[in-house]
């Protein structure tokens, strides 16, 4: 028998007693785009994330997934490779967003990113995917990082304007990962499991600062669509996003992998979902997509139950709470299921 007074926290699994209503929704009620995923080698040490294209797709008919977004592209011959093994073989299901060599930045040749996206757009690419690196990690030829909003990356933004592609942008991450890991932060566990995902050492910017950068990243380039990753790259501020969708006309968001933050404040989720109903794109962020996670998002976005697990995972990994769902009306569903991403990403319009 365990010794209770010996247990440790991270051992302690407690079982809700609570009696609620529960649904399980195996398919989306309107054919849906998946519009984040991550299909190819950038993040998996080489190895396609999806080894089996067939079943994927499969699992997209049984899901009523339509088409996904894979955010994998790169550029050159990756974004062959990627082309390749998606978007040319299962015509109008994939679209593929490339990347930019941020070297060029170090190398003292920032003319080089607008020309790599026009070149991998006229290649096949369907938008421009930025990760946090740029604000984190990205330095020039000085050795200072570079922020979203630097002035030499205008061309870049502005290229993406001219070649009507959007820009899916993940600046910083989850507010906690900017805090001490310590006793106080609400995703320790997960901190401890990931240390590198930790910036909470000055020598990063801080979480307001990204945000800011990002803001004015949106605000110098009107002409360009920002898809803002992650419900807007700050899930856990619902007044923040609703300011900035209601100020910035070129700005959407997904909710990819934010269903825990966006599901624990599902009121003001809601409201500003139904404020802004075409400016919200159904995403996951799935490494490889799977059903079961599949199931979670149809029944938050869908049903009216009340604090359910956010992942299939024990224990979750963002944190130790459960979540309520959206119960949005079937007309908002439908933009943002497809209809949005369908106006938003070439390739996918109607």
């Amino acid at each position: 028998m365990t010794d209770l007074e010996q247990l440790r926290l991270r051992d302690y699994r407690p079982v809700p007693c609570l009696s609620a209503p529960s649904h399980r929704v195996e398919r989306a009620c309107a054919p849906a785009i998946d519009a984040h995923t991550h299909l190819g080698r950038w993040l998996t040490g080489g190895t396609w994330a999806v080894p089996d294209t067939a079943r994927l797709a499969g699992l997209m008919d049984s899901c009523n997934i339509a088409a996904a977004v894979n955010m994998d592209g790169r550029w050159g011959a990756e974004l062959e490779a990627n082309l390749d093994r998606y978007g040319r073989s299962y015509p109008g299901r994939f679209a593929t967003f490339c990347h930019v060599d941020w070297d060029a930045l170090a190398d003292g040749e920032p003319g080089r990113l607008a020309a790599s996206l026009a070149d991998s757009v006229a290649r096949g690419a369907r938008g421009l995917k930025v990760w946090k690196d740029l604000g984190l990690h990205v330095r020039d030829s000085q050795g200072r990082l570079v922020m979203p909003d630097d002035p030499r990356l205008s061309p870049l933004w502005e290229q993406a304007a001219e070649l009507d592609v959007p820009v899916a942008i993940h600046t910083a991450d989850p507010v906690a990962f900017f805090e001490p890991a310590d006793e106080r932060n609400e995703r320790l566990e997960e901190l401890l499991d990931h240390p590198d995902w930790c910036f909470a050492d000055p020598a990063f910017p801080r979480f307001g600062q990204l945000m800011r950068s990002l803001e004015a990243l949106v605000a110098a380039h009107p002409r360009t669509r920002f898809i803002g990753l992650h419900a807007g790259c700050n899930a856990e501020d619902i007044a923040w996003i609703t300011r900035m969708l209601d100020t910035y006309p070129n700005l959407t968001i997904d909710i990819a992998a934010r269903i825990a933050e966006l599901g624990r404040q599902p009121r003001g989720t809601r409201a500003l979902i139904l404020r802004h109903p075409d400016r919200v794109l159904f995403a996951t962020d799935l490494i490889p997509p799977e059903r079961e996670t599949y199931e979670i998002y149809f029944r938050f976005l869908k049903t009216d139950d009340e604090y359910f697990d956010y992942s299939p995972c024990d224990p979750p990994p963002t944190g130790r709470w459960c979540i309520s769902a959206l119960d949005l009306p079937a007309e908002v569903l439908r933009l943002v299921y497809s209809g949005n991403a369908q106006t938003l990403i070439p390739g996918l319009r109607h």
